[in-house]
């Protein structure tokens, strides 16, 4: 079947990996651990898919530079204890598995660091699925279009003829920055009308219904 897009690049957290609760446990834990306010979950929620120094800047604004550092060491402590039972959504191992056999080129562009995709990608044993990735640790955070240009250029794909997934609108805002098609997944860290916002191509709410979608020709 021709297919109208040739390269889907994956977010992580929240679009793969059911890691977003986790997420905001571990920065609400690290804000409590240094004496600062506890965010509530929409706003530690929204920071997800940002790069940790960024997203700290977020969730705590106003500190010295030498106090974010802090967060992400605290933030890294409570999320690396846990990090071991999160579980891929489901439909992800087989869904990329059958996109892969269909002809799809695909890569993941996360906010995550390289140590931690890598970790992740092995402990999961999907990164044999991905041609290519990029992290927070090579590239501006999203909304920043680098990452995407990056895989794009490195593969000799088109913008117009790739699709950007992501759970957040940090997600679907660098798609467009990067000139490629973006869809949105509703069961990650940001509110569906958010992602509306955005004016993705679609919006799924599961990864089966992703996987169908593109299957079917897009």
């Amino acid at each position: 079947m021709k297919h109208e897009l040739d390269l889907i690049v994956f977010d992580w957290d929240g679009t793969l990996m059911d890691s977003t609760a986790h997420i905001v446990h571990s920065i609400q834990a690290a804000c409590r651990d240094l004496g600062l306010p506890t965010p509530p979950r929409e706003r530690a929620s929204h920071v997800i898919g940002l790069g940790l120094v960024d997203a700290m800047r977020h969730v705590c604004p106003g500190l010295p530079e030498s106090g974010y550092q802090d967060m992400v060491q605290a933030y890294r402590h409570h999320y690396l204890s846990g990090d071991e039972t999160i579980e891929l959504f489901e439909g992800v191992v087989e869904g990329l598995a059958a996109l892969e056999d269909a002809g799809y080129l695909l890569a993941v562009a996360t906010g995550k660091s390289r140590v931690g995709l890598d970790r992740v990608l092995a402990a999961t044993g999907i990164g044999k699925h991905f041609l290519t990735t990029r992290t927070v640790d090579e590239c501006q955070s999203k909304p920043h279009p680098e990452m995407l240009l990056q895989i794009t250029d490195q593969l000799g794909m088109l913008p117009a003829r790739t699709l950007m997934v992501g759970d957040t609108t940090h997600d679907l805002l660098m798609a467009r920055n990067a000139g490629t098609m973006a869809a949105g997944v509703s069961y990650g860290a940001h509110p569906l009308e958010d992602l509306e916002d955005c004016e993705p191509r679609a919006i799924f709410h599961s990864f089966a219904e992703l996987q169908a979608w593109l299957l079917s020709g897009n």
